[in-house]
This record gives structure tokens, sequence and C-alpha cells, in this order.
């Protein structure tokens, strides 16, 4: 008899290895703000070069270079890692940035809305069908943000940008067929050459933060190719073994651990505002999962009764 996937050794690593990623991600702030002192784009520049050097070594490992000479050979596939790349240049100077200024609040609410925004992008963009609930969800969303806007005379542009520029990045992501790991190589690789022409640049006029004279910020820095490439080797195994409703569960859980950071660790500024704000993305949020969980049932249903209905239908039973 075939065990249940909840014991199945596979569904239970991969659902920690899923909780550890998404950890990991709502944890990360910590970890810039321990280079609070270096300007967002230089650590940006930093997080290429020993993102690259990490993977590197990682694509050696496990022998997949072949992956990453074929999607390079591939002109769909190259271009979409170019786009892809840009678009996550954009969401990781942005969110570094944002930390550093302390604005940890705002980066959680642009995760919230992240969700919110592939739904947007997928009935636009790919002309994916939307549903009443989602719908409904978007509206909800937009009541909250201008709420904020309006009320607090602040616009979440950092969160607006957060969102945005992480939802085109999951759609070029998607449309170029590229595994997480020899993507995120190629990602990185068209915008490694701009990253090292801005580190010479800064180390030709004496400004660049790294070397003896800043041995623990250099440490520092150099484990950014870690803390880059690690959550999504854990995500990539996740994602392979693990439902996709839960894995959509699974992300509320890293803007989840920022917000907590932000008001309580850091005690950034919460008002009123901001309350009514995440409440409604909240509630957004909630009709999203619940239509995704009944979709989900349903398809489920529908498959069981197709493999009951088969012995009928089937010749030569």
């Amino acid at each position: 008899m075939r065990r249940s996937s909840r014991t199945d050794p596979p569904h239970t690593s991969a659902f920690i290895a899923g909780i550890a990623a998404f950890t990991t991600w709502g944890l990360v702030p910590i970890y810039w703000k321990l280079l609070r002192k270096i300007p967002a784009l230089e650590i940006l520049a930093h997080r290429f070069v020993w993102t690259i050097v990490f993977l590197g070594v990682l694509l050696s490992w496990k022998r997949r270079w072949p992956e990453v000479i074929a999607n390079l050979r591939s002109r769909r596939s190259a271009l979409f890692c170019f786009g892809s790349g840009v678009m996550v240049s954009v969401n990781w100077l942005l969110f570094i940035w944002a930390v550093n200024i302390g604005r940890v609040l705002e980066t959680s609410l642009g995760y919230f809305m992240t969700p919110l925004v592939n739904v947007l992008l997928g009935a636009v963009i790919l002309r994916e069908r939307i549903s009443a609930w989602q719908i409904a969800s978007i509206l909800i969303a937009a009541i909250g943000v201008s709420v904020l806007a309006f009320g607090y005379g602040h616009f979440p542009s950092i969160a607006v940008g957060l969102c945005t520029s992480f939802g085109l990045y999951g759609l070029l992501r998607k449309q170029s067929g590229t595994a997480a790991i020899p993507g995120l190589f190629l990602e990185t690789m068209f915008l490694l050459p701009l990253a090292i022409f801005y580190l010479a640049l800064l180390a030709s006029r004496d400004a660049l933060t790294f070397g003896p004279s800043h041995l623990s910020l250099s440490a520092i820095l150099t484990a950014s190719g870690i803390v880059t490439a690690v959550p999504l080797v854990w995500f990539g195994y996740a994602a392979r073994h693990l439902r996709l409703v839960t894995i959509g569960f699974l992300q509320y859980l890293s803007p989840s651990i920022s917000f907590v950071l932000g008001l309580f660790l850091y005690h950034e500024t919460f008002t009123r505002q901001h309350f009514v704000t995440f409440l409604l993305i909240w509630i957004a949020l909630a009709l999203v999962s619940a239509e995704a969980v009944l979709r989900w049932h349903a398809t489920k249903r529908v498959a069981a009764d197709a493999v009951t209905e088969t012995p009928l239908i089937e010749p030569g039973i």
C-alpha cells in the first residue's frame, strides 16, 4: 500500500525547506542592517559578484553547466533572463535601500501585495481569466494603498515598487523556462560586468568598502552570495515536492516576519492608516487564498471522479 504524501520523507523535507527559505527571506533585513553604512548600490554590486561565485561552485558540484549552456544558446531564454535580471536588480536595490533607511514595514507591505500583483499581471499580460473574488481582492488592496497615500500623506512607493518589480520578475522568469539555479546564474551573469565596472570605479576613487581595512564588512559582503542563493535552493526543492497551495500559504511567512521585525525590533512608525492599509491587504489576501483553496479542491474532486469513472469507459473491461 502506498504511503500518504503526508508521511513521505520528500514531502516532509520539502516542507522544512520551504519554511527555511521563507523564514530566511523574512529575517534578511537583519543581515542588510549590518551593512547600513555602505551605499545600497555598492552592496548590490557586491551581491552580484559573490552570488555568481557561489552559484558557479554550486553548478560545478551539481554538474548542471549543460543547463546553463543550453539556456544561453536559446535566444528566448537569454532575452527573458536578461529582462528578469534587470527586474531582480531593481527589486534587490530597492529592498536593500529601504531596509537601511528604516522602511522595513513598507517592504513587508510590498511583499504582501505581490500575490495580488501576480494575479493582475496574469490577467493583463497573459490574458488569464480572473475571478470575481480576485477582482474584489485587487480593489480592496487598491483601497488599502489609497488609505495610506491620502490618509497618512505618504504614497507607499517602496511597497508598490517592490511588488511591481518582483511581479514582473516572476512573469519574465516564467517565460524564460529556466530552472531556479541556472536561471539565477544567467540573470546575474548578464549584469555582472556593470557590477564589476562600478566596484572598479569605486576602487579607483579609494571609496570601495572592501579589503583589509574593512575585514568584518568584507566578510559580510562576501556572504551575500550565500544569503542570496541558499534560500533559492531550498525554495526550488520545496516547489518541486509541495502543492502550489502549500507554497502559496508559506510565502506569507516572509513578509509576516519582516512586519514583526519592523514593528517590534526596529520600532518603525505604525499609524492608524498603516493598520487600516495592512488590514485591507490581509483581507484581500484571505479572499485570494480562499479562492485558490476552493479551486484546488474542485480540481482534485474532478480528477478523483475521472479516475473512478475510467474503468467504466475503457474498452476490454
